[in-house]
């Protein structure tokens, strides 16, 4: 086991451990209640809200892969939140340290789920959330190796496939907050834990970088931080 996968290995781990303590700790009642829409004068629509993430742009500004990623939920009866999101994740990675490659895609992705309002008090201005995604990409890419000497002629030659077709689903664990700001603006931030259920990455073995998902692995951990618009 690597370095990065005993420490995915322990963040879920924990969070495990800490879902069932509070599962354990909270009455039986209590939990079929976060499961029930609560009955109050509170009309079921409560409207929209837009969202945009930080995070994914200012990786694109600090690293050589990054997304533009923006979201749209549902409000009903501010405890139960469906959303959809949608995004465009970029990579312009080159010569790798290890391998020698140069991989470079850009692609969009979608993911759809459930967020639900786990506050007691769910109709005030701040909420804190738990839900879940099923994700989507499908992307093209090119990896090329521009450090190759051809064994016959010795001189410098490229290696590499251009447009290479791969796809991949995944499931997500979602875990955050947003609080209110003024009016109608709200910021938050969100931890997401990511599990490869299906992928096909073409002809050369595992791509370095997945659209929306990160760096290519079976699970992967991300945060979002957002600014949140109620329409």
């Amino acid at each position: 086991m690597t370095h990065r996968q005993s420490i995915y290995a322990y963040i879920s781990t924990l969070a495990c451990s800490l879902l069932l303590l509070a599962g354990y700790a909270a009455p039986a009642h209590a939990q079929l209640k976060m499961f029930r829409m609560e009955q109050d004068s509170i009309p079921l629509f409560r409207g929209f809200q837009l969202s945009f993430d930080l995070v994914g742009p200012a990786m694109l500004v600090m690293s050589d892969h990054g997304e533009y990623e923006g979201a749209l939920r549902v409000n009903l009866h501010d405890q139960w939140f469906p959303v959809v999101e949608a995004g465009i994740g970029r990579a312009n990675h080159e010569n790798d340290e290890v391998t020698g490659l140069t991989y470079k895609t850009t692609a969009p992705y979608f993911r759809v789920g459930m967020d639900w309002n786990i506050l007691k008090n769910k109709h005030q201005s701040n909420r804190l959330f738990a839900g879940f995604r099923y994700a989507f990409t499908s992307y093209k890419v090119d990896i090329i190796h521009e450090r190759l000497t051809d064994p016959v002629w010795q001189v410098p030659a490229q290696f590499g496939v251009r447009d290479m077709g791969c796809s991949m689903h995944w499931l997500e664990a979602v875990f955050g907050l947003d609080a209110q700001i003024f009016g109608p603006l709200h910021m938050g931030w969100a931890v997401r834990y990511k599990r490869r259920i299906a992928h096909n990455e073409g002809t050369l073995g595992n791509t370095w970088y997945v659209p929306g998902f990160g760096i290519s692995d079976k699970d992967n951990l991300a945060a979002n931080f957002n600014v949140i618009i109620d329409i």
